[in-house]
C-alpha cells in the first residue's frame, strides 16, 4: 500500500508512474486527497478538543481543591459536552480513516523508474540469454506425452480425484519432484537463507498484508467457514512472520526460504498454453524471501537474479532474463525479473521464477519497521522470488534431455534422484 504522505506530497508525480502500469490513478487520487485533507482537519478538531476537556478537568480539580464547589460543578456540564464532541469526532475520524485505506488499496505499486512501458508479456525487456536452445529429432515430444510414456505423471488420475490441473506424481517423476525440493532448498541454505516449513493456509490479515487481498481475491482458494486462504505462494505467510514488527538495523537482511504447495485457481486459464504441466491449480515451488533496508534494496534484487541463474545453470536449461513491462507488472511489485526457460519439444519460452522488489507497499500494509544505528524507525523493503517453480521446471526438463535410450537427468540432480536416466 502506498504511502499517504507520498501521495499528498507528490500527487502529479505518481498519477504519471502508474500510467507506467496503465492504470488510471487520477480520480482514485484526487478522492483520497479530499478524504486527507478532512482526516487531518478532524484529527486536529479531536486533538483540540481533547487538549481543552483536559484543561477543564485539571481546573476543575483546582477549583475543587480551592473550595469552589458552584463554580467547579458549571464547568462540568462543559466537559459533559466535550465528551460528546470527543465521541463523535472520533466516529467521524474512523469513518475518514477507513474511507482513505479503501481508496488506499485501490492503488497498484509505482514502479521504478527503469521499468520500461508496455501493455503485455511482448513488451518485456529482455535482459540476457543463456544457454544452447538446440534442436530437437522431429519426433521429440512435448512433456504431456513423455509423461506418459513413462508412466511418471497421471493427468488423468488428479482429474479424477479432484479436477484438471491437480496431477499425481508417480514413481521416478514423483521421486524427480521430491530431488527438486531439496536440491533447491539446499542451494538456498547454501546462499544464507534460513528453511522454515509454513502453514498453508492464512488468515485474511496475511492474505491482505502481502497484497493478495483484496486485488487477487478471485483468484485464492478460500474456506468460508474458517475465513481462511489457501496459499498462493510461501512468500504469503514467510513475509508475514514479520508483521507488526520492528526490526533492529543490524538484524537486516533478513534471508527466508521455504517450501511449500501452493494453491491457485487461475481463472479464466485455458487453451495449449496451459496443456500437462504448463499451469496448474496445486504446485510446488520454493520460494526465497528477503527483508532489507530501502538503500539496499535493488542491490537485493539483483543478487537474487544472479543466484537464482545460478540454479538453473546447475539444472543445464537454456534461459533468458525478462525486465517486465508496466502493463505486465503484478499490483504489488515496483520491479519485477521474470526467468524463462527454454521448452525445446514446445519450442517456446516458459517462466520459472518471478523475482520482486516491492520496496514499501507491503511493509506499509503489514507494519514492517526497522529502527536504524540513531533510533529512527523506517519501513522495511520486502523482496521475493521464486527458486524455483517446479512444474515448468520438470517438463523443460523433461523435453529438453529426452534421448531414444530414455529422459537423461542433469549431473547436479543424480545425488538427490539416484538415477541418472527415466527410462
Amino acid at each position: 500500500m502506498l504511502q499517504i504522505h507520498l501521495i499528498r506530497n507528490e500527487a502529479e508525480d505518481v498519477i504519471k508512474k502508474l500510467q507506467i502500469k496503465n492504470f488510471d490513478a487520477k480520480e482514485i487520487v484526487e478522492n483520497l486527497l479530499n478524504v486527507d485533507v478532512k482526516r487531518r482537519s478532524t484529527q486536529k478538531k479531536l486533538d483540540d478538543t481533547l487538549a481543552e476537556s483536559n484543561a477543564i478537568a485539571k481546573e476543575i480539580g483546582n477549583l475543587f481543591k480551592s473550595g469552589k464547589q458552584s463554580e467547579a460543578n458549571e464547568l462540568r456540564s462543559k466537559t459533559t459536552e466535550l465528551k460528546q464532541l470527543v465521541k463523535d469526532l472520533q466516529e467521524e475520524l474512523n469513518n475518514l480513516e477507513n474511507e482513505q485505506n479503501n481508496l488506499l488499496v485501490q492503488l497498484p505499486n509505482v514502479p521504478h523508474e527503469s521499468v520500461p512501458a508496455g501493455k503485455t508479456s511482448e513488451d518485456n525487456e529482455i535482459v540476457s540469454q543463456e544457454g544452447d536452445i538446440g534442436e530437437l529429432s522431429t519426433d521429440a515430444l512435448p512433456h504431456w506425452e513423455l509423461t506418459s510414456k513413462y508412466d511418471v505423471i497421471d493427468f488423468e488420475l488428479g482429474t479424477k480425484i479432484t479436477g484438471a490441473g491437480f496431477p499425481v506424481y508417480k514413481g521416478k517423476g514423483a521421486k524427480l519432484q521430491r530431488a527438486l525440493i531439496s536440491f533447491f532448498l539446499d542451494q538456498a541454505i547454501e546462499a544464507g537463507y534460513v528453511e522454515y516449513q509454513p502453514p498453508l493456509l492464512v488468515n485474511e490479515a496475511s492474505a491482505y498484508a502481502t497484497g493478495q487481498l483484496p486485488d487477487k481475491d478471485g483468484q485464492m482458494y478460500h474456506v468460508p467457514l474458517d475465513n481462511l486462504y489457501l496459499i498462493p505462494t510461501a512468500e504469503v505467510p514467510v513475509t508475514n512472520f514479520y508483521r507488526d514488527i520492528i526490526l533492529q538495523e543490524d538484524q537486516l537482511p533478513i534471508k527466508s526460504t521455504a517450501y511449500s504447495v501452493c494453491f491457485r485457481r487461475e481463472a479464466g486459464s485455458y487453451g495449449k498454453d496451459v496443456r500437462g504441466l504448463n499451469r496448474l491449480h496445486q504446485f510446488d515451488k520454493v520460494e526465497i524471501v528477503q527483508v532489507t533496508t530501502p538503500e539496499k534494496s535493488y542491490d537485493t534484487l539483483e543478487e537474487m537474479l544472479a543466484y537464482v541463474s545460478g540454479i538453473l545453470r546447475k539444472l543445464e536449461l537454456p534461459f533468458r532474463v525478462a525486465k517486465l513491462c508496466g502493463g505486465d507488472l503484478s499490483f504489488a511489485s515496483a520491479m519485477t525479473y521474470d526467468m524463462e526457460v527454454y521448452s525445446a519439444a514446445q519450442k517456446r519460452w516458459l517462466e520459472v521464477s518471478s523475482i520482486s522488489n516491492f520496496v514499501t507497499f507491503q511493509s506499509n500494509r503489514m507494519k514492517l519497521r526497522y529502527r536504524d544505528k540513531n533510533g529512527k524507525t523506517t519501513l522495511a523493503h520486502t523482496l521475493n522470488g521464486s527458486a524455483l517453480a517446479l512444474p515448468r521446471i520438470l517438463a523443460a526438463l523433461l523435453e529438453n534431455n529426452q534421448t531414444p535410450e530414455g529422459i537423461k537427468i542433469p549431473e547436479a540432480l543424480v545425488p538427490y534422484t539416484g538415477f541418472d536416466i527415466i527410462d
